[in-house]
């Protein structure tokens, strides 16, 4: 494809991230299941819980916001094909997640962070610095990257409200992709990131969270 072809893919493609609605998942989403399985009790949220799960499920949906832009960007500038390929394949699954977040806000009676296009140009721009860098250093960064969502989606399911099935099931189901995304990458070759790089991605995942949950 020409460049112009590829800057119109990424214009394409953010949009499809930014606009509520505009992404189609491929796989049903886990919390449809507890509809359909009586074992299952479900209650309604009280009014505060609904507003803190609702600023969570924010913070993950502006997670994989951030995850598509990476993932563009690194596809973008990464050297080898099969590299390449493995980042634009984690980029369809993660839209799963995208749209699954968006789908639990909407019950929620809530919204998306209206910060979002900020975050994904941030992260597109990360994304693509990454992947200049060198593959195995792209790489080390996906894996980084993941094993930190991976931590702070297991403090957001010690933060739900028991009653909240929903987003329970999920997260959960996120937590297992994203801990296969990390896999995949390390088993790719994934060069290990300085501490000061680490250091720097957790900073900016907290100033993000921050935000998110409240904006």
């Amino acid at each position: 494809m020409s460049p112009i072809d590829n800057v119109i893919m990424q214009l394409d493609q953010a949009l499809r991230t930014l606009i509520p609605g505009s992404s189609v998942a491929s796989r049903p989403n886990p919390a449809e299941s507890i509809n359909n399985v009586d074992a299952i009790e479900t209650k309604p949220l009280a009014k505060s819980a609904t507003k803190h799960v609702a600023g969570l499920m924010r913070i993950n949906h502006t997670g994989e916001v951030c995850a598509q832009a990476l993932y563009q960007g690194q596809a973008l500038t990464a050297k080898l094909p099969a590299v390449r390929n493995s980042m634009e394949q984690a980029a369809k699954e993660e839209i799963d997640h995208l749209c699954w977040c968006e789908n639990r806000l909407q019950e929620l009676g809530s919204h998306t962070s209206v910060l979002n296009p900020l975050w994904y140009g941030m992260s597109f721009g990360l994304g693509a610095l990454a992947g200049l860098a060198g593959d195995k250093w792209s790489l080390g960064f996906v894996a980084e990257t993941e094993q930190q969502v991976c931590k702070h989606l297991q403090e957001h399911l010690q933060l739900l409200p028991d009653s909240d099935a929903k987003s329970r099931m999920i997260l959960e189901q996120m937590l297992i992709d994203e801990n296969r995304h990390a896999t995949a990458a390390v088993d790719a070759g994934a060069a290990t990131l300085p501490a000061p790089a680490k250091q720097t991605m957790n900073v900016m995942a907290t100033v993000m969270k921050a935000a998110v949950y409240r904006i």
